[in-house]
């Protein structure tokens, strides 16, 4: 990717396991080598790893720095406050319905963006304020993983619970870590072996909040 002097905005996209943090934080490595000074921003809520880095599935680290998932706003001082000329946002999906306006704010203001995040989610419903940046993206890049019931190529992201396929129904979000829980897994599948269960609500049972 070549840098361009108009502030331009990246989004990278894709399912579970499919390489978006690991991409995100090569691109930022490139940046470094351009002399770019960069600011990496993730939401709070993903607390996989320890707030001070972002981490991928390949061990991939990056310096990271938190943010409240509600209050994507917090960006733009972080920005200013460290006069960086790129910010890279991890877990796009998680921050609420400002990321948008702050993504244009902060090419108004000069600045290139580069985000990632899931497409959909785990039912293949659109994530969050992902559908609206890649709308606005000057570049996308989608990335796809491998079915781990096939190994054909995956699309979409399977969420277990208990080994058996989440209800429609059930809470948006629930961050699954490197090591996988008992009760709360992620995989990456193709559209033919992705599953969604019934409404937990249809059956009598009612969904966690």
């Amino acid at each position: 990717m070549l840098f361009r002097a108009d502030p331009w905005l990246h989004v990278i996209a894709g399912c579970m396991s499919s390489g978006k943090t690991d991409e995100l934080l090569r691109l930022l490595r490139r940046a470094e080598i351009a002399k770019r000074r960069i600011l990496l921003v993730r939401p709070d809520v993903d607390d996989r790893t320890p707030a001070e880095y972002a981490e991928s599935r390949s061990k991939a680290r990056y310096p990271s720095t938190p943010v409240p998932k509600g209050e994507p706003v917090a960006i733009l001082s972080l920005a200013r406050e460290r006069d960086v000329d790129l910010v890279g946002i991890e877990e796009a999906q998680f921050f609420d319905g400002n990321l948008p306006r702050v993504v244009e704010t902060l090419r108004q203001s000069g600045r290139h963006v580069i985000a990632s995040g899931l497409n959909t989610d785990f039912a293949g419903r659109p994530f969050g304020s992902m559908p609206e940046l890649l709308a606005l993206a000057d570049e996308i890049t989608m990335l796809s993983a491998i079915c781990v019931v096939c190994g054909e190529t995956a699309t979409r992201t399977q969420r277990l619970v208990g080994g058996r396929p989440a209800a429609i129904d059930d809470p948006l979000i629930v961050i699954g870590g490197f090591e996988a829980p008992t009760v709360e897994t992620y995989e990456a599948r193709c559209l033919r072996h992705h599953e969604v269960a019934p409404a937990r609500s249809a059956r009598g049972v009612v969904a966690d909040d």
